[in-house]
């Protein structure tokens, strides 16, 4: 058998661990500083709590898990002749890998609110699965880094999470454009181009693929979705406007129009009273298609033109919005708004590794590699390991007392900075050969004198 993989996902080496742990552990720190607590949800969830929550193209990108046994025997004999797969799945298949962090953060919530604290400030570092067709930036399987809190209606909440996509980037060396709209402003487009609420996802669908189809794409998919021409233009006239102040007046006759410019003029009030190193702008052709955003929304670019890269293509790094009632999906009646961004792991990884943003020390967390002649020096090395690990180095002894060449091949394919060679001299003397494996420098020195030169 020829070993493979699903398409979609991937294998990742030591070294590219350590850098998607590099990621990891810069977004972590920024959750913990902001005073956000870590939970985790199974990797499948009730089909029941994922249907029905990302709009109807969503639905379609879930990974069904069949029943345990004989699926078959409780299958709908109908669907099964008539080969209807959507109305068959529901027979076989009553689980699914999870679509998101933010629906499965909505259910843990319901459960456990006579648990946990409200304003309840969570963050979640787990993968997710999308049957999407696989192709550079997106897969079938990535983590996601979910950072929310619920239970508030605060707009000061909104800001903080700008702030700290702002803070991971600066601290990533990664220049980004922070995009944010609301969906309340996207109600008021729909009412200022004469739109029934029954076509305003028919509009915010078509408008959430700006960037992949263009202007003309989105004109076409409006018109598909029998929205009129009248209405297009009117819509393509509004995807222009740039600044909050100019859209009031076309929104005059519209109140979620006018509440949603005051929610972001609110936002970007916070904002303006701390530093920021990216740029946080307003971007009204920003929809976010998934059906259970309700206010704030977030989208985050690399800003290929500051890091002298205009040639790369990369979607989005991360996005996000205000959620009014996902909790009440599963029956919670207290305030369940909420509000949260996710940074896509697998693309930032993707986009540091094309930059050559990684630092070089983060190739390797190897720091020490002892060698020894023959088996009596090997067991002096294994001795000096313990006090070098004791110290706190990371340090590791070549296996086998075997020629001195092999062992330094192994050292330089572990691409480990320094080696220490005994043999009977340096037992004899207790002066170890400490080598740089970058510069080639070698000298005699004792374990201790070793330690505190790497520490």
């Amino acid at each position: 058998m020829k070993p493979s993989i699903p398409k979609g996902t991937r294998d990742f080496g030591p070294a590219e661990v350590i850098k998607r742990n590099y990621i990891f552990d810069t977004i972590r720190e920024v959750f913990v500083r902001y005073g956000f607590q870590p939970i985790e949800t199974p990797a499948m969830e009730d089909l029941a709590t994922l249907t029905g929550k990302y709009g109807e193209e969503g639905d379609q990108l879930l990974f069904k898990v069949l029943n345990n046994g004989d699926f078959l025997s409780k299958a709908d004999d109908q669907a099964l002749q008539a080969k209807d797969s959507a109305k068959l799945v529901p027979s076989i298949s009553k689980r699914g890998l999870r679509y998101d962090l933010t629906v499965p953060f909505a259910r843990f919530v319901a459960m456990h609110q006579n648990d946990i604290p409200f304003p309840f400030k969570r963050y979640q570092i787990q993968p997710v699965w999308r049957a999407d067709r696989p192709q550079k930036g997106r897969y079938q399987e990535f983590y996601q880094c979910d950072v929310d809190v619920v239970g508030s209606e605060s707009l000061m909440f909104e800001a903080e999470l700008a702030q700290i996509y702002d803070e991971v980037f600066q601290k990533l060396g990664l220049k980004v454009v922070i995009k944010l709209n609301n969906r309340k402003i996207l109600a008021g487009m729909a009412e200022a181009a004469g739109l029934s609420e029954d076509r305003f996802m028919d509009m915010t669908i078509a408008i959430d693929k700006l960037d992949k189809i263009g202007m003309d794409g989105v004109k076409q998919e409006l018109s598909k979705r029998d929205i009129s021409a009248e209405a297009i233009e009117k819509i393509e006239a509004m995807l222009g406007t740039t600044e909050l102040e100019a859209l009031k007046s076309t929104f005059a006759a519209s109140k979620p129009g006018l509440k949603g410019i005051e929610e972001l003029e609110t936002v970007f009030e916070y904002l303006n009273m701390g530093p920021t190193y990216n740029t946080i702008q307003f971007d009204i052709t920003l929809a976010r298609g998934l059906n259970y955003y309700t206010g704030c929304i977030y989208e985050v670019a690399v800003d290929l033109e500051a890091e002298g890269q205009e040639n790369i293509k990369m979607g989005s790094i991360g996005g996000g919005g205000r959620y009014a009632n996902l909790t009440e999906n599963f029956g919670m009646r207290t305030n369940g708004s909420g509000v949260g961004v996710s940074f896509g792991a697998e693309r930032i990884y993707d986009v540091m590794e094309e930059l050559s943003l990684f630092p070089e020390d983060k190739a390797n967390t190897l720091q020490l590699l002892f060698i020894a002649f023959d088996e009596k020096a090997h067991r002096y090395a294994f001795k000096a390991l313990q006090q070098a690990r004791a110290a706190g180095i990371n340090a590791e002894l070549y296996p086998d007392p075997a020629r001195v060449r092999k062992q330094m091949k192994y050292a330089d394919q572990r691409n480990v900075p320094y080696t220490v060679v005994i043999g009977d001299r340096e037992m004899e003397s207790g002066e170890l050969a400490f080598k740089n494996m970058v510069t080639g420098q070698q000298e005699n020195l004792q374990l201790n004198a070793i330690i505190d030169q790497l520490k």
